[in-house]
């Protein structure tokens, strides 16, 4: 069976356990759920790579006393120090051994609230356009009228205009962001090594905002390239970087995390499938989101901080849905993860590293 085409093109992570719970075969979606390959997964015992709440072992152990199958709905499954993914498992006796296959219920809903970041984002980039013409030609207007009685004003009234100007300068760089969402130019796409734009956020945060984190990377080395624009990447990493940063205790700990995960799949505008098999994370150990934020986190003008716009995170999920990728969140008090999924490069096309060398 496991050599069947039939196998390799199940949607869902399946493996085959021997008689002792190790691993005997497993397709391609399982390797990414597992984020090990098949020649590193062979073998090894699987309660060592996944657990459920009420234990593995009781499942597998009843499955071969019975020889009969058997469905777990909405159960737990553990995969190392990861967070909790919730799965229907359905197990099933085979001559020597049984049949797992794993159903993640947490794809589902991520990819629903990156569809619904992707309309939040559509929203706000003809709100930005109206609120940038209507707004930034009367403060422009308030900001002289300022200059020129403070012009023949003294004291205190000198103070009071210049307050007028500056207060209204202010407001005109929040409404410059604003408009970054309809003035945004369409991705440069070609093909890159992510870890190349990861490497120069990671450089640039370290001097700057992020001085004062440890920052960890946990890279597969092996990743093909993506298919994206490296200015507009690099934007996305630098936001969620500084937003790890800013929550984050002094001396705290964020974990940059690659792999390739090969079940995920998302819709595109026109309909088409397309696969995002690419999987960046952005991990902290800060407090986590609030939980009334984090249903609405991509919308705009959503913020967990004092002074915070909330345009930061809205124009990361444009730019990631622009890429056709997707992008999801998970937190809890000290561990919160931001993933970014994107489609892998055309096989024709070379990253701009190796047409250099060339």
């Amino acid at each position: 069976m496991t050599g069947s085409p039939i196998w390799q093109a199940l949607p869902i992570p399946a493996l085959v356990l021997d008689a002792d719970d190790r691993i005997d075969a497993v397709n391609g979606p399982a390797e990414g759920f597992l984020n090990r390959s098949a020649k590193h997964l062979a073998g090894a015992a699987l309660p060592s790579l996944m657990d459920l709440e009420d234990g593995l072992a009781a499942a597998t152990t009843r499955v071969r006393r019975t020889f009969a199958p058997l469905t777990l709905h909405d159960a737990t499954v553990r995969l190392g120090p990861s967070l909790a993914v919730r799965c229907d498992l359905h197990l099933a006796p085979l001559d020597n051994g049984i049949l797992i296959l794993i159903s993640p219920q947490d794809i589902a809903g991520r990819l629903d609230r990156a569809r619904d970041s992707r309309s939040a984002a559509r929203s706000a980039i003809g709100m930005a356009e109206m609120l940038a013409h209507e707004i930034k030609n009367p403060l422009a207007g308030i900001t002289g009228a300022a200059q020129l009685l403070g012009m023949n004003l003294t004291g205190e009234d000198v103070e009071l205009t210049d307050l007028i100007v500056e207060e209204s300068r202010r407001i005109v760089k929040l409404l410059e962001q604003v408009e970054q969402f309809g003035n945004l130019r369409p991705p440069q796409c070609r093909a890159v090594n992510i870890h190349d734009i990861l490497d120069r956020a990671r450089r640039s945060s370290m001097v700057g905002f992020a001085a004062h984190m440890n920052i960890i990377e946990a890279y597969d080395p092996s990743l093909p390239s993506t298919w994206a624009d490296p200015d507009q990447l690099q934007q996305v990493f630098l936001n969620l970087l500084k937003n790890a940063a800013q929550v984050a205790e002094h001396d705290g700990e964020i974990t940059i995390r690659t792999f390739y995960e090969l079940s995920l799949r998302v819709r595109r505008p026109d309909g088409s499938g397309g696969s995002v098999p690419l999987q960046i994370e952005i991990i902290d150990n800060g407090p986590g989101i609030p939980p009334e934020l984090a249903g609405n986190l991509f919308e705009p003008f959503v913020s967990g901080r004092e002074n915070g716009t909330g345009l930061g995170l809205a124009l990361v999920s444009k730019i990631v849905q622009d890429h056709d990728g997707w992008i999801s969140v998970d937190s809890v008090p000290g561990r919160t993860v931001f993933r970014i999924s994107l489609p892998l490069a055309p096989k024709d096309m070379k990253t701009d590293l190796q047409s250099t060398e060339e």
